[in-house]
């Protein structure tokens, strides 16, 4: 038999629950059950394909729900499914257990290399797009060269580089500090996306800046390249509206774009396969509007760069 139906908890936007305390974050099992609820249409086969007894798998689920303050279930004889708040965490879920697996087998790496002689550090759009293809070409041309990967916003790779917590950077965002060395290595734009049938799909003429400050948009975080991008370029707009949500990932909010949730502003390289498959349309923007950009490595003036970063740097200038 499913559990009972769910009895949501109280939570503020600041993400503290009624009696004042921070909502805890919820455990990869209990995202991983999620997950399987999805695939399978039923708590019980979930709890069976996860080795675990229902009353557990109930209890695991409506914790979740508490913690998130959100009812992901929808329950009955017949089996359970995805509310239309639930098919939106699921997305993120997947995205979730997708980073763990990745933190998983990046430590792995770590460990076996604990003797890396080039320690990089890298903005999210370059480390996911980019990154994967220099380091094939890496091993081709320096297979002696070890690498070690930090992937944060590109404040975090000038705050790693100034504390000698890697040496080579490579950011996104149109401002590159004046104590480090920079070199252009390749060029991006953001990308106006939107569920299919939104209706910037059937506009006759193209996305003005005004009309996309004053619109609550799906946006990085504050210090990614991405987002400072877009605030220099909606500045003379009077700067951008208050967002739907904001994120240190672009898989959850494609996810929500694709959902209908708002507009997103994203890297055209990390959407092209949404807009290729039809999962997200692309809304054309006034060529005034200024979301073209340069990615940049960077380093520390005064410090010479290691060989192997040096290898990195002519691999990412050439490709």
């Amino acid at each position: 038999m499913e559990d009972a139906p769910y009895e949501g908890a109280q939570v503020s936007e600041r993400g503290e629950t009624q009696d004042g305390g921070q909502r805890p974050l919820p455990d990869l099992q209990s995202l991983q059950l999620l997950v399987t609820v999805a695939e399978t249409g039923s708590l019980g086969r979930a709890a069976a394909r996860m080795l675990i007894s229902q009353p557990s798998a109930s209890a695991r689920m409506r914790t979740l729900e508490r913690h998130l303050g959100l009812q992901l279930l929808d329950r009955s004889t017949a089996g359970s499914r995805l509310t239309a708040a639930g098919a939106v965490v699921t997305d993120w879920a997947r995205a979730v257990l997708e980073q763990a697996a990745a933190l998983v087998e990046g430590a792995a790496a770590l460990r076996s290399r604990q003797d890396s002689r080039l320690h990089v550090a890298a903005s999210l759009t370059i480390a996911e797009e980019l990154m994967p293809g220099w380091l094939v070409t890496l091993r081709d041309t320096a297979p002696d060269a070890h690498v070690g990967l930090t992937v944060t916003n590109s404040w975090g790779v000038v705050e790693a580089l100034r504390r000698g917590g890697c040496d080579l950077g490579f950011v996104e965002g149109p401002r590159v500090p004046d104590d480090l060395h920079r070199s252009a290595v390749g060029r991006d734009r953001l990308a106006v996306v939107v569920v299919p049938g939104h209706p910037w799909t059937h506009r006759r003429s193209a996305l003005t800046g005004r009309e996309l400050a004053d619109t609550p948009l799906l946006l990085r975080e504050a210090g990614s390249g991405t987002r400072e991008t877009l605030e220099r370029a909606l500045r003379p707009y009077d700067g951008i509206a208050v967002p739907v949500l904001e994120l240190g990932s672009t898989a959850p909010l494609r996810s929500a774009a694709a959902r209908g949730l708002a507009p997103a502003v994203l890297s055209a390289l990390a959407v092209r396969e949404d807009v290729a498959s039809g999962r997200l349309v692309e809304v054309e923007v006034d060529p005034s509007v200024r979301l073209h950009r340069i990615l940049h490595a960077v380093w520390p003036k005064g410090r010479e760069l290691p060989e192997p970063a040096l290898h990195l740097l002519r691999v990412a200038k050439h490709r």
